[in-house]
């Protein structure tokens, strides 16, 4: 779904305003379960008018776990422990929403023509202007604003797997040699990238993925050769 929301918007660029520049960021989150601020997370569900029987149920929820270990005939004591919300938990993606809404409200912003995808650790910001060096300094203010929650929300951001890409049918009209500088670090441009395990290039090309499928394929079928031979 998120992805199918991303392709058809550059598709609505594209068709509706041939002459804008197209550029996503691609940011990811450090453990971001693992990392959720319980307070945080309710002063946010209070923030966003959440009915108290739910909030009463979610604070019931993050606090009083108990742990029993059973080893053979020996079972310990109840101890008291203070659980992060885990990724296996049907509520969790719902929480993780309520989490992500000050974040979501400072990164989708119309008049800055920019569109705010999230799903777990992945972050992806789109922009659409007429030149590449607009879009790197929205890019900017919005990686200030995404440093700012992350402090309020103890959420850490890997920028080693930032990633940038610019998308367009013909790199004729543009300078495809623009980066971004987040924070003084340097995000260099990609002609491809990875968005929730699908291989997208600049040009929205299927190429590049059924290239990374066959490459995949390839490998296992080598490994399954192996355990078939040994077997």
């Amino acid at each position: 779904m998120i992805l199918q929301l991303i392709i058809k918007k550059i598709h609505t660029v594209w068709n509706d305003m041939r002459r804008r520049i197209v550029s996503l960021l691609s940011l990811n989150k450090k453990n971001a379960f693992d990392n959720m601020m319980h307070s945080k997370l309710l002063h946010d569900m209070k923030k966003r008018k959440v009915f108290k029987l739910f909030l009463k149920f979610v604070k019931n929820f993050l606090k009083d776990q108990h742990i029993m270990i059973t080893i053979d005939d020996y079972t310990t004591m109840k101890c008291s422990m203070n659980i992060n919300i885990s990724q296996n938990s049907l509520l969790s993606l719902i929480l993780y929403l309520f989490y992500n809404m000050n974040l979501l409200k400072a990164c989708d912003d119309i008049k800055l023509r920019t569109n705010f995808t999230n799903f777990v650790n992945d972050i992806n910001i789109l922009i659409y202007k007429e030149f590449m060096k607009c879009n790197c300094r929205v890019f900017s203010e919005i990686y200030d604003k995404c440093k700012q929650w992350s402090k309020t929300h103890d959420i850490k951001f890997l920028m080693t797997k930032h990633k940038l890409i610019h998308f367009m049918k013909t790199s004729k009209w543009f300078n495809m040699k623009v980066d971004v500088k987040l924070m003084r670090h340097q995000i260099n441009l990609k002609s491809d990238i990875r968005i929730l395990k699908v291989q997208l290039n600049f040009k929205l090309k299927w190429v590049i993925h059924m290239h990374h499928v066959d490459t995949k394929l390839v490998i296992k079928q080598k490994i399954m050769q192996t355990i078939i031979k040994f077997t």
